[in-house]
């Protein structure tokens, strides 16, 4: 049966006003927080609720906060990307990530309990420095060409990206071509990435390795035990603390009442919920931005031309 053009009309009429009426895209009332794979699933059950209880009650009723453990932190950045995470608290070169990848936007930077040279102080940056034993016959970065060298990870920014860095600045390694990353073999004759500075310290004192690297973020004791049996060849920094994210999914007014909630954790009274789940040298949130807070990582990364990749290195 043909419809009359006064049908039709009253027809589009209809299916415009249902349009108008429609409510806006609406705002996730779960609100999901992902974190970087430090823990098990059980341990995160357990730790995590306290703060879900905490920013529960600070977004108000209506709104139930999850916060979950993907398997990697590469796992981490896929999840903002997709929409899975609407909040992530990360190191700083997977937040660049996330910023370059999954169009996420660093808010936060985590203030911390950390030592400047000897000085213990609160910020959101600290330096990490190329270290020897006292008795070592090595003076300088540059006779160490050939030598031993200890890494805790391919993916730190102070004990591994910066570093990689700062030998380019000094000339001791040629800035990679496009396509290729930095290889600290070409300067080291044997590279060991232990997988934390504790590990590299054991080994620098068990004569493995003749160099390592410590960071002013590690835990004070073994901070000032590495400083009081080494000498310091070099130090690099400075270097930015852990961020937090959020993605583009996440949006106003709900994103602002997550930071707002977030920054309430620097309350002396609450810091406990951080320390116990996310770091343990946690003072508080500072707000920032990526060009900010990261940009000097960005240029750590352009110069090295290393990738993100979760791997582990022979």
């Amino acid at each position: 049966m043909r419809l009359s053009l006064h049908r039709l009309f009253l027809i589009g009429a209809l299916v415009g006003l249902g349009a108008a009426c429609a409510p806006p895209q609406t705002q996730p009332t779960r609100v999901v927080i992902a974190v970087q794979p430090t823990l098990t699933a059980a341990e995160v059950q357990e730790k995590a609720r306290p703060l879900e209880q905490y920013l529960e009650q600070r977004l108000g009723p209506g709104v139930e906060v999850e916060i979950y453990v993907p398997l990697s932190q590469a796992g981490v950045v896929e999840a903002l990307r997709f929409g899975q995470a609407h909040v992530a608290f990360m190191g700083p070169f997977a937040g660049l990530l996330a910023v370059e990848r999954a169009k996420a936007q660093v808010v936060l930077a985590e203030v911390r309990e950390v030592i400047h040279d000897s000085q213990k102080t609160e910020a959101t940056y600290y330096y990490s420095y190329w270290v020897v034993p006292k008795d070592s016959p090595y003076r300088s970065l540059e006779e160490l060409r050939g030598k031993r060298a200890c890494f805790p990870s391919t993916i730190s920014t102070s004990g591994y990206i910066a570093p990689m860095a700062r030998l380019i600045e000094l000339g001791l390694l040629s800035e990679p071509p496009e396509g290729r990353e930095v290889d600290p073999k070409t300067f080291f004759g044997q590279v060991l990435f232990a997988g934390g500075y504790g590990q590299c310290w054991e080994a620098l004192k068990a004569g493995q390795v003749d160099v390592t690297i410590i960071a002013g973020d590690v835990p004070e004791k073994l901070y000032q035990e590495v400083l009081a049996n080494t000498r310091v060849l070099e130090q690099q920094g400075p270097l930015p603390s852990h961020v937090v994210v959020v993605s583009p999914a996440l949006q106003e007014p709900l994103r602002s009442k997550v930071i707002d909630a977030l920054m309430g954790l620097s309350a002396p009274e609450y810091r406990s919920l951080m320390r116990q789940f996310i770091s343990g040298i946690f003072v508080g949130f500072q707000r920032t931005d990526a060009q900010t807070h990261l940009g000097a990582l960005r240029e750590y990364v352009k110069r090295t031309h290393i990738a993100f990749a979760e791997r582990i290195n022979p």
